[in-house]
């Protein structure tokens, strides 16, 4: 079976089980890859970028590894191998827990619950949700489905259609390393220098893949585009800035302003300043635009490296 067909097949049945199983309550790969980099980061750990430069290369490097090796052993056989990626796909993206966490998090405000809001939010991003009222929680989670969604299914799938499994195990490890090192809190500012400009050149084709797709199966596809090109370029994430203004011009809601993490506040800027202030309700259109992305992200990928296969061959 050529490989394009593999992909294909196998990343669409891991979607599949992404949509229908979720995330494991224990025993997650991915937390598994997060238990080691930990390990490693014990033993390297200095206030130093060549360090952090190390376990970058050490942590990612070996996820990328451990995916050629695993591909290799099954390349005889195409059932195998089709699995293999399956599995892959389905341990790397992670839609369906971004939905039901977000979800959780609408239902609570529906309720009027906005404690019980405040106390589920830490589970979807890291804000500081005390400070944050009904609105603020709501405007915060649409934000987290936008970015999450380059960063837990298309950005997988972009790889994934490069490098096969390979490139889905390195894409989640670069992308684990980011969120645990790549902060800028003073332990991590030069330690987690590697980690995060990997995960910006990593994530770079998947965030302007969901900021289009964004465009293409939201609401106001003019208003997508339009936000994008004026309001992304402000944001100081070069992949979230896309993929949050494409969003926000999507559903027509106002994203950015004051931002609280870790008792730092930030003023961020206004993505799609015409738009209405967010409510309830658009964490459902948030999700629901999310899940349209994502399976159409899976059908640009498997053409890409179809015709990019019909090319080579």
């Amino acid at each position: 079976m050529r490989a394009d067909r593999v992909f294909a097949y196998g990343a669409a049945a891991g979607l599949l089980g992404d949509l229908l199983l979720g995330d494991p309550r224990r025993g997650h790969p991915v937390a598994a890859f997060g238990r080691a980099a930990g390990a490693v980061e014990r033993v390297l750990w200095r206030d130093d970028r060549a360090r952090g430069a190390v376990h970058t290369v050490v942590c990612a490097g070996g996820a990328v590894a451990v995916g050629a090796l695993a591909a290799c052993a099954v390349r005889t056989s195409p059932a195998t191998s089709v699995a293999l990626t399956a599995a892959a796909t389905w341990a790397v993206v992670g839609g369906t827990s971004l939905a039901r966490e977000a979800r959780e998090i609408g239902r609570a405000l529906e309720a009027g619950d906005v404690d019980g809001a405040r106390a589920r939010l830490p589970h979807l991003c890291g804000r500081d949700p005390q400070a944050l009222d009904a609105d603020g929680i709501a405007r915060a989670v649409v934000e987290s489905v936008a970015e999450n969604t380059s960063d837990a299914v298309v950005g997988a799938l972009v790889w994934g259609a490069v490098g096969g499994v390979p490139g889905l195990l390195g894409f989640r490890a670069v992308n684990t390393l980011d969120a645990m090192v790549g902060h800028k809190s003073p332990k991590y500012l030069r330690y987690g220098w590697a980690s995060a400009r990997l995960d910006d050149v990593a994530g770079w084709p998947g965030a302007r893949l969901t900021a289009v797709l964004a465009a293409v199966a939201g609401g106001d596809s003019r208003g997508a585009v339009r936000a994008w090109r004026d309001d992304a370029g402000k944001h100081p994430s070069p992949n979230a800035g896309p993929v949050e203004a494409s969003f926000a011009g999507a559903l027509g809601v106002r994203l950015g302003g004051t931002l609280s993490y870790g008792g730092r506040v930030e003023q961020r800027p206004v993505l799609n300043a015409s738009g209405r202030t967010v409510g309830t309700p658009d964490i459902e259109r948030a999700v629901r635009l999310s899940k349209r992305v994502g399976w159409l992200a899976l059908g640009v990928c498997v053409a890409a490296r179809r015709i990019t296969k019909g090319r080579t061959s």
